[in-house]
């Protein structure tokens, strides 16, 4: 077993299939771009292990609370991480976690995004260690599609 699903398993984690939306919404891009040796990886939602959409939905500071929030964040770092095993094969084949760029439903008052996306930049961190895991990353507080309390997008550096 590969060392980054292997660390997955030993945390009992499990990646999630694809985000199902409903019939109607269409999603015209790749979840994944592959170019030269980077990986972009397209925004992604949280999402349950079957690729529903997952609970709770809302806006954070109110509906959600900071910590709902933040396991919100680590299921997207899930989800990115299936699409893009889907997309290179392999996990191990990241060489470096660039950019994150996260994006947060706020109530109007809520100013401590970094707070929740730390559930993403906390999970990548444990899983490939500060060399590959370490990455640039922006927290901003906006309307989210589908009413999630996160969205995330990132770039990384992966083998040739």
């Amino acid at each position: 077993m590969a060392i980054i699903e292997q660390r997955l398993a030993e945390m009992g984690l499990e990646l999630p299939e694809p985000l199902k939306v409903r019939e109607g919404l269409r999603m015209p891009f790749a979840w994944v771009r592959v170019r030269g040796n980077r990986a972009y990886i397209s925004g992604h939602v949280a999402c349950n292990r079957d690729g529903t959409l997952a609970s709770p939905l809302g806006k954070v500071g109110v509906e959600v609370s900071p910590e709902q929030g933040y396991a919100s964040a680590r299921l997207v770092a899930l989800a990115h991480l299936a699409s893009l095993k889907r997309a290179v094969g392999d996990l191990d084949r990241v060489t470096a976690w660039l950019r994150v760029f996260a994006m947060v439903n706020v109530a109007p008052g809520f100013d401590e995004t970094p707070l929740v996306t730390n559930g993403y930049s906390d999970l990548i961190l444990q899983l490939y260690g500060p060399n590959v895991g370490a990455h640039a990353r922006s927290s901003i507080g906006m309307a989210i599609p589908l009413n999630a309390p996160v969205n995330c997008e990132a770039e990384v550096e992966i083998d040739g």
